[in-house]
């Protein structure tokens, strides 16, 4: 069994290798992303058990997902095959400044097909702790009761249930977002969110006010990620803002806030408190700047350690 459990879609990745628009590129790397993937490859390379599921098609795109996160130390043992439809593929575009636009091509996607019957009750029972996001909510109305099943496993379980909103516009409204988001993140313990999408979803401009809007819901720790500002991390009776590493260069943004959460919850699981473990969630956050890709950049438990403690690694 695996002490974090965490399920949504995880798609191909095409990303090119030159800049430009798509009709002009011609090269591309064959990849892998997901938001709950990220959050659970973070997770084992921190040293901590960590399973992923969700529905994959019976093609190579989906053995090529399986097996590249198996690779990664992370149980895929409750992945369901899909026969019937497709692995979900999304494509990037970057401009010539840098810019980044991602293309989906997940409708009717095998994800997209996952109900509450591939929750496995006892996987998540036997569980320490339960991740999820707003992604999977927004596939498909099938894909929203399968998060209320496996919260509703995980409270009967008393296991803690961690909810990152990562708001995705090009899947649904503000409007729709929040009708579902709410009820969600007042089920959830602790909640893991960027401030930006929660200025979308929450009646509050800042963190201060997202913390308390949240914690009035009944969340217990509230985690408001600001990127070069840090984190608040706010409990009922204190908070507190951890300040960000400095890093030599920003490479590539996507998976820092994945890794915040995978920092974060493997820091309460291993006895910190939530300052400290936001700490952690930080470091892991910022190794994932440095580096271009979406977890490629996430560090073991060591290597934490030792950016924090400044040390270098020794190359030879």
């Amino acid at each position: 069994m695996a002490d974090v459990v965490t399920f949504g879609e995880t798609m191909a990745l095409f990303a090119p290798r030159e800049t430009g628009p798509l009709r002009y590129v011609a090269d591309f790397r064959l990849k892998l992303g997901g938001t709950e993937s990220n959050f659970a490859i973070a997770l084992a390379r921190l040293g901590i058990s960590a399973g992923w599921f969700s529905r994959l098609g019976d093609d190579e795109l989906g053995r090529f997902i399986a097996h590249n996160i198996r690779g990664e130390g992370v149980d895929v043992s409750r992945v369901v095959v899909d026969p019937e439809a497709p692995t979900g593929l999304y494509v990037k575009e970057i401009s010539a400044v840098g810019d980044t636009t991602v293309y989906y091509y997940r409708r009717g996607s095998a994800a997209s097909r996952f109900t509450p019957d591939d929750v496995d009750e006892g996987y998540v029972r036997g569980a320490r702790w339960l991740h999820i996001t707003g992604i999977t909510p927004a596939l498909s109305e099938s894909c929203h009761q399968a998060i209320h099943r496996a919260i509703d496993i995980a409270q009967e379980a008393g296991i803690e249930v961690s909810f990152d909103p990562n708001m995705r516009l090009k899947l649904w409204t503000v409007e729709r977002a929040r009708e579902v988001m709410w009820p969600i993140l007042r089920r959830s313990t602790v909640l893991l969110g960027g401030m930006e999408e929660l200025s979308l979803l929450v009646p509050a401009s800042d963190a201060d006010a997202a913390a308390d809007w949240a914690l009035e819901q009944g969340v217990k720790i509230a985690a408001i990620k600001r990127g070069a500002e840090g984190a608040l991390v706010a409990t009922p009776d204190e908070r507190r803002t951890v300040a960000p590493y400095l890093i030599p260069r920003v490479v590539d943004t996507v998976g820092a806030g994945d890794g915040f959460d995978a920092g974060f919850v493997a820091g309460r699981l291993l006895g910190r408190d939530p300052w400290q473990a936001a700490e952690l969630g930080n470091v892991v956050g910022a190794h994932a700047l440095m580096v271009e890709g979406d977890y490629e950049g996430y560090p073991t438990m060591v290597e934490a350690e030792a950016f924090v403690a400044g040390r270098a690694r020794v190359a030879r």
